[in-house]
C-alpha cells in the first residue's frame, strides 16, 4: 500500500530556476564564470546588472543577453573600492527598485611562487579582490536586501579555499577559504532576516584566469579528475542558479563543490 505526503499548509510554492521579474547582479561579469551566471540569469527571466573592471567585456555580457531578448545593463566597479561598491549597489537599486540575487564573483589568483617569495604587494592585491571585495559586496548588497525584504547572496569561492592542490598558490587558497568562513558567518547572521547566502566552490575549469595559471599539461590535469575532463564555466552556473532559486529555498551557508569529483578523490 502506499501513501501520500502530508499537506503542509502555508509551505511556499516551489518554481525550479525561474527568475521572471528578479533582479542579478554578478560581479566580475565580463567573462568565465560571472558571464555564464549572468547569461543564465537572463535566460530564466532575470534583469541583470552586469559588474566589473573591465567594461569592455562586460559590455560584451550584456550584448549577448540583449540580442537574445533580455535585459542587461552594465555598471563598470571594482569592488575592492567601497565607494565603487556603495554606487554599484546604489546603482542597482535606482535601476531596477531591488536586489534580490547577488553573485560576488570578481576573482584575482597570484602568479606561481613559493610563498616567501611572493611580494608583500600580492598578497594585498590577492586580498582585496578575493576577500575584501566580498565583504564589502555582501555589506552594501544586505543592507539593500534588508530594506526590501530580503534575497540571496551566492559567493565563489574555490576547491583551493578547502583543499590547497596548487603549489604556488598559497594565497589564492588562503583568500578561497577566506570566503568560505565569510560565507558561513553571514548566513548565520542573516539567515532569519530572509536573506539566504551560500558559495560555490568551483574545481578546474576552463576560464581566462585557469588558462593564465601556469598549467603547462591541461590534458594531465584533466586526466587527473574522475571524469577525465575539465569543467566549463556554465556548469558552474548552472549551481549557481540552482543555490539562488526556490528549489534551494532550506540551503543556508554552504559551500557546493562543482568539481568533477576532485574533492572526492
Amino acid at each position: 500500500m502506499g501513501s501520500e505526503w502530508p499537506r503542509s499548509e502555508g509551505m511556499p510554492s516551489v518554481t525550479l530556476d525561474r527568475f521572471d521579474g528578479k533582479i542579478a547582479l554578478v560581479t566580475g561579469g565580463g567573462s568565465g564564470i560571472g558571464r555564464a551566471a549572468a547569461l543564465a540569469f537572463a535566460r530564466q527571466g532575470a534583469a541583470v546588472v552586469v559588474a566589473g573592471r573591465r567594461p569592455a567585456l562586460c559590455e560584451e555580457t550584456v550584448g549577448v543577453i540583449r540580442a537574445a531578448g533580455g535585459k542587461a545593463v552594465l555598471k563598470q566597479t571594482d569592488v575592492s573600492v567601497a565607494p565603487e561598491v556603495a554606487a554599484l549597489v546604489r546603482f542597482t537599486t535606482e535601476t531596477f527598485g531591488r536586489v534580490d540575487i547577488a553573485f560576488n564573483n570578481a576573482g584575482h589568483q597570484e602568479r606561481r611562487a613559493l610563498l616567501a617569495d611572493q611580494p608583500e604587494a600580492v598578497f594585498e592585491a590577492v586580498f582585496a579582490t578575493n576577500v575584501r571585495s566580498v565583504y564589502l559586496c555582501m555589506k552594501y548588497e544586505i543592507a539593500a536586501m534588508l530594506a526590501s525584504g530580503g534575497g540571496v547572496i551566492v559567493n565563489n569561492a574555490s576547491v583551493s579555499g578547502i583543499r590547497n592542490p596548487n603549489s604556488g598558490l598559497a594565497l589564492y587558497s588562503a583568500s578561497k577559504s577566506a570566503v568560505i568562513s565569510l560565507t558561513k558567518s553571514a548566513a548565520m547572521e542573516y539567515a532569519a532576516r530572509n536573506i539566504r547566502i551560500n558559495a560555490v566552490a568551483p574545481g578546474r575549469v576552463v576560464t581566462d584566469m585557469m588558462l593564465r595559471s601556469g598549467i603547462d599539461d591541461m590534458t594531465r590535469v584533466a586526466d587527473s579528475l574522475p571524469l577525465k575532463r575539465m569543467g566549463r564555466p556554465d556548469e558552474v552556473a548552472q549551481a549557481v542558479v540552482w543555490l539562488a532559486s526556490d528549489a534551494a529555498l532550506f540551503v543556508v551557508g554552504h559551500t557546493v563543490c562543482v568539481d568533477g569529483g576532485f574533492l572526492a578523490q
